[in-house]
């Protein structure tokens, strides 16, 4: 996690669209009052996929109405290659979504993938991590519950 930085303005999620698997349009307003982390990920990126399971185990042990997950897809083929990819790995619990035309990466200033924000329950940024993570390792648990205002300050 000392590849997390922390905001240094305050930067408001966007509100442009993306659809979960039922073709929904949803925003990250949608998920107001919650703390989350936003993962822009694509089926393709080989960092993207090794650190997909350790979101999945994150969303299981945090995940509620306080905090959770979301897996943001840049995949261009969309539910195309999203639905099988999900089977494929055994990802039954990650909230996955699409992001249509790229349009929330770029409107956050995503630089690669992957490329993973979190934002307080208002829907401002609270810091970003460029890169792979393990993020359910204790380092990243103690960070979430320090934002979720369940832990102490995280090291580092």
């Amino acid at each position: 996690m000392e590849k997390f930085v922390p905001a240094t303005e305050k930067r408001r999620a966007p509100a442009t669209p993306f659809t979960d698997a039922a073709g929904r349009n949803l925003s990250l307003a949608d998920f107001r009052g919650r703390l989350v982390l936003v993962n822009f990920w694509a089926t393709w990126c080989g960092p993207c996929v090794r650190e997909m399971p350790s979101l999945e185990r994150l969303h299981k042990q945090l995940g509620g109405a306080d905090f959770t997950v979301i897996a943001l897809s840049e995949d261009r083929k969309g539910w195309e290659v999203i639905a099988p990819f999900r089977t494929r790995i055994g990802l039954g619990d990650l909230p996955l979504f699409h992001d249509l035309k790229s349009e929330t990466m770029f409107s956050l200033k995503g630089r690669g993938l992957p490329t993973t924000i979190l934002f307080d329950r208002e829907g401002y940024e609270l810091g970003r991590l460029i890169g792979p993570a393990e993020w359910d390792t204790p380092e990243a648990v103690a960070l979430i519950r320090y934002y979720l205002g369940t832990g102490t300050a995280p090291k580092g």
